[in-house]
């Protein structure tokens, strides 16, 4: 972000305090735009540390003084110590007359942690508190008075019940912007305005925790600069998942063969359930075909229980009731007539001869195959004669437990860097690893990773990882049907990811988090499809 703003000021005649001026701008639209677009008679403070994102605040003050507003401004540090467009803006803000402004303004020089102690103890309530103390230069722990200053807007948090909105600039101050984990006290936010692009701490966990609600704010950087920066780290946008969604639109001419046909190898005595929901939600997702293959004591539950649109099969099955290795041959003939496969979902992983089958599967498959839940746990740890391919992708799905597993290790610190884990697996065998949790990650075998946005801990709920299994394998298998040798399944993986946890969003709006289940995510597809492509999903609208 450095390199372009430089390059901003360098080659495209703006120059460093207009950027600053924009920044300003964009959190005094953000804060406009929560309270309906009126801030007349609200209360507003401003804690402004002595570098750039205090001059961002300061900047932020001047524009909020053309307001009926009252605004109270500290400035952690000396105005005659600041230096450059920090410097300026603190200058002109002291400077301001009051025949220039129309918000009552104090501007308050703060010098040590006897007088913020002084200031604090003044009872005074605001409706927002705007946090411009550190930004993306930090990366020590906050000390001192401005510890002392994040703890008191913790009490804030804790007291005001929602009342005072507190707002960062650019990241919530405490944090360390490259880093996912908190280097000390920080700031907890509920509503962050950062810069051109995200930056990690803005949207990765824990530390993305901290920032509430997330606005990425246009301030005048080329988005050809931001497409330049050598990056293989991606937050994934609405628009992916749209233009995934328009490239595989149903056409006049199109039916059940040209949106792709789903086989969905799952279940076991007594835990069908999984089948179930994977096989609806990858039918319901848009697949023109699934069929559920399952041991032969489970076919009638599945049958029973699956919309009347899935078609099932029987496997041969182990003494106890799971997939044994003498479906080889039968599942590696019917794997040849789909699109897309599934594996995992209730297929137990104690005994020897359903482990060998899914290796088996995987190691002759000719297709995409997803690769979830006990599949997974029959291939830990990962087997390095099994690799990922143009031809045959794999996409594993495996939440942290099974990832452990994947690895090799019961060492739960092996995943704390849960990118660089990812990203390091996805090249080592060449597949799409999908890491779930909050904020998923798709990691690519060129080492791209991208994070996924949508999504509530109301998706935390059994069967929830089943159906996102059945969403992805439904969309690569539409992807396949529709566009032929031009499929793209990493595409179709992030747009699965990302319909899935909108139609999770949506679920939890209805019902709330605490009581939504997973077949609740897949009767919201519906809704998550139609809102990010509704012009698409009209008949005779999109010939």
């Amino acid at each position: 972000m450095r390199e372009v703003d430089r390059l901003t000021v360098q080659d495209h005649h703006v120059s460093s305090l207009q950027l600053m001026d924009s920044a300003a701008v964009a959190c005094l639209q953000a804060v406009t735009t929560h309270f309906d677009g009126d801030l007349s008679g609200r209360k507003i403070q401003i804690f402004c540390g002595p570098g750039n994102n205090g001059g961002d605040g300061a900047a932020l003050a001047r524009q909020l003084s053309s307001l009926s507003v009252h605004l109270d401004v500290i400035l952690f540090g000396k105005v005659d110590d600041a230096s450059g467009d920090a410097g300026h803006n603190f200058k002109a803000l002291a400077n301001l007359k009051p025949a220039d402004r129309i918000a009552e303004l104090n501007f308050i020089e703060c010098h040590s942690s006897e007088e913020w102690r002084e200031l604090a103890a003044t009872e005074s309530s605001y409706d927002v508190i705007v946090d411009a103390l550190f930004g993306t230069g930090l990366k020590r722990p906050l000390t001192g008075i401005f510890a002392e200053v994040v703890e008191y807007l913790s009490g804030i948090r804790q007291t005001s019940a929602g009342e005072t909105l507190i707002v960062s600039v650019d990241v919530p101050s405490g944090l360390d912007a490259d880093q996912a984990q908190p280097i000390g006290p920080a700031v907890a936010a509920d509503l962050t305005v950062t810069f051109t692009a995200p930056k990690i701490a803005n949207v990765l966990p824990p530390a993305s925790h901290l920032n509430g609600k997330l606005v990425i704010a246009d301030i005048g950087s080329p988005r050809t600069l931001v497409d330049k920066m050598q990056t293989e780290l991606f937050l994934v946008e609405e628009k992916d998942a749209r233009d995934f969604l328009i490239s595989t639109r149903y056409r006049p001419d199109s039916f059940k063969n040209t949106h792709g046909h789903v086989l969905v190898l799952a279940g076991s005595r007594g835990y069908t359930g999984a089948a179930v929901l994977c096989a609806n939600a990858a039918m319901r997702a848009g697949a023109g075909l699934v069929t559920v293959a399952s041991p032969v004591s489970s076919q009638n539950a599945v049958a029973a229980a699956v919309m009347p649109e899935v078609m099932t099969t029987a496997l041969a099955e182990t003494d106890r009731g799971a997939i044994s290795d003498e479906a080889i041959d039968h599942v590696v003939g019917l794997m040849s007539k789909v699109n897309a496969v599934a594996i995992g979902p209730g297929i137990s992983s104690t005994d020897e001869r359903t482990r060998r089958f899914v290796h088996a599967v995987v190691k002759q498959r000719r297709t995409a195959i997803v690769i979830d839940a006990d599949a997974l746990n029959c291939l830990s740890p990962w087997p390095a004669d099994l690799q990922g391919s143009e031809e045959a992708p794999l996409i594993l799905t495996p939440h942290p437990g099974e990832m452990l597993r994947l690895l090799g290790t019961t060492d739960k610190t092996a995943i704390d860097d849960r990118v660089a884990v990812a990203r390091a697996f996805a090249i080592r065998h060449k597949v799409i690893l999908v890491l779930k949790g909050s904020r998923s990650l798709i990691a690519a075998p060129n080492g791209c990773v991208c994070i996924n946005p949508t999504g509530n801990a109301g998706l935390g709920t059994a069967g929830a990882g089943d159906t996102l299994a059945g969403i992805i394998a439904g969309l690569i298998a539409q992807a396949a049907g529709t566009l032929k040798e031009k499929a793209n399944p990493l595409a179709a993986t992030i747009a699965a990811l990302y319909v899935g946890g909108l139609a999770g969003d949506f679920a939890a709006r209805k019902l709330g988090m605490r009581a939504m289940v997973a077949s609740d995510i897949r009767e919201h597809l519906s809704d998550a499809i139609c809102a990010l492509d509704p012009t698409g999903e009209l008949p005779n609208t999109n010939q």
